[in-house]
């Protein structure tokens, strides 16, 4: 190449040109490939972030869950130690820790012990859980622990049982005996026993051996025989300490008729949170038959209350609802608050009283903060002259006796036909219920009924949870009831 030609390339404009072009293309690459670098080390950082935020997040709600199974086993071996064994006030801190990975976080416990009566009756424990790694955020979940109780069923019953076909049934169904289920029904119904003798008292004649559970009800799926039987022994209450509690921190009312079932007393709620008690001095009979002796016959109730004297207007204290009476009561109107009413008698064992529902009884909310238990040493009964629709909400329990309304035959028209009776709550009854009867006889003639055509019971899912005072248990053994996360 010559020295011309060469400076002529040297100094070629064009040729400098071109060489600018490729220089700005490179940079203008550089700035997009280290733009497009940054942002992608920008946005695996973000994610990795964002990946161990999620992480350490679910990690605070599980070593918050760690502390409801914590405090779960510290009460199962200290059932009366609320403060976590500190004697002092809340929160409760403890770390968490792998076995084999050391520290991984910390658990905050809040305790507050629910009472009424002076007795303890649930726990509820607040966890609030984070990670070591991050503090900052924190998970809280909520438990509610106590032992089950009856509120959880729509019927609990020590004996075989009939629902007829025109009976609707909302809620757990149980029988320790067998079931002929006729019935329509949105829940479990269990059997403790596998096989029983249906009788002509069950619509069976002859007598036959059936599963144990039959019929022709809807929900067959959903029946389950032979389950572990309820101890019912084990769901009554202690009447004695009721009464002591009453007497303490309640409303009690002392024996009142002698031997006699025809006296007692008469108390209407008011919705203000107060009674009105009477007490009852004269009553009638209706000749009736009993559903837990059906074949001794005809039998006087002394139901219906003839002359009543007004005692006086109690003021039900809130923080023990609590209602003692050793005589047989008639109970009915509107509830405010948690309440429990008890009739029994402790000063002569040889008297069991009954409880008589008297008329309607309501609530004056819906949320939870009205609650009606009624226990009966004896029995829980709907009278002669019962409303013809009658509502009724409550946990209903006969200990020793039965919930029901006994045959009243064509003698007392209209009140032998009564038209609808609805039930919000549990029935808790040692011997089969019976509110609708179908017989022959009497001077009625033949294919005569008696009681309520329709019959609709829906469980209580509120009171399941948070039942009225002492309401009895179906569990000895503690477990959460109730469980929500944050």
């Amino acid at each position: 190449m010559t020295v011309k030609n060469f400076k002529s390339q040297i100094f070629n404009p064009k040729s400098r040109a071109r060489e600018g072009y490729i220089t700005i293309l490179v940079l203008v690459f550089a700035a997009v490939f280290m733009t497009t670098t940054a942002s992608l080390i920008g946005f695996i950082f973000i994610q990795n972030k964002l990946h161990f935020a999620k992480e350490n997040r679910e990690k605070a709600i599980q070593i918050a869950e760690a502390g409801l199974d914590y405090y779960k086993w510290f009460l199962s071996h200290f059932p009366d130690d609320f403060q976590d064994g500190t004697g002092g006030v809340g929160p409760y801190n403890h770390t968490y820790n792998d076995p084999e990975g050391g520290e991984i976080g910390t658990f905050s416990l809040t305790i507050n012990e629910n009472q009424i009566c002076e007795a303890a009756y649930s726990v509820d424990i607040i966890s609030e859980g984070w990670a070591k790694n991050d503090p900052s955020l924190k998970r809280k979940v909520f438990g509610r622990y106590a032992r089950p109780s009856v509120a959880e069923y729509a019927f609990i019953i020590n004996s075989s049982v009939w629902a007829g076909p025109d009976h609707e049934i909302t809620g757990r169904y149980h029988s320790n005996g067998g079931v002929r289920m006729d019935g329509y029904n949105e829940s479990i119904v269990t059997s403790s026993v596998e096989e029983w003798q249906c009788s002509s008292t069950f619509g069976c004649n002859p007598t036959q051996t059936k599963p144990g559970i039959f019929g022709e009800g809807s929900g067959s799926e959903l029946w389950e025989f032979p389950t572990t039987p309820i101890d019912f022994a084990g769901i009554t209450v202690d009447l004695v300490d009721m009464k002591e509690r009453a007497q303490t921190n309640g409303i009690y009312f002392n024996p009142y008729g002698g031997n006699s079932d025809r006296r007692g007393y008469h108390l209407i709620f008011k919705d203000n949170g107060t009674i009105d008690a009477y007490r009852v001095t004269e009553t009638s009979y209706a000749m009736s038959i009993h559903i837990d002796d059906m074949g001794g016959g005809w039998k006087r109730d002394y139901h219906t209350i003839v002359n009543e004297q007004f005692i006086g207007n109690y003021n039900i204290p809130s923080d023990c609802g609590l209602i003692f009476a050793e005589s047989k009561i008639w109970i009915e109107g509107t509830i405010n608050g948690k309440i429990t009413v008890v009739a029994a008698n402790i000063s002569n064992p040889n008297i069991t009283p009954d409880i008589i529902l008297e008329g309607n009884i309501n609530y004056t909310t819906f949320d939870g903060s009205d609650g009606l238990t009624a226990i009966a040493e004896r029995s829980v009964l709907i009278p002669l002259e019962s409303p013809d629709n009658m509502n009724i909400r409550g946990i209903f329990i006969a200990q020793n006796g039965y919930f029901g309304r006994n045959l009243y035959p064509c003698w007392y028209s209209p009140y032998d036909h009564r038209n609808s009776l609805t039930t919000n709550g549990s029935i808790v009854s040692n011997v089969r219920v019976g509110t609708k009867w179908g017989y022959t006889g009497g001077g009625c003639g033949f294919e005569q009924w008696s009681g309520y055509s329709e019959r609709d019971n829906f469980y209580d899912r509120i009171l399941a949870t948070d039942p009225p005072p002492l309401t009895p248990f179906t569990s000895d053994d503690f477990r959460f009831i109730e469980w929500r996360a944050d």
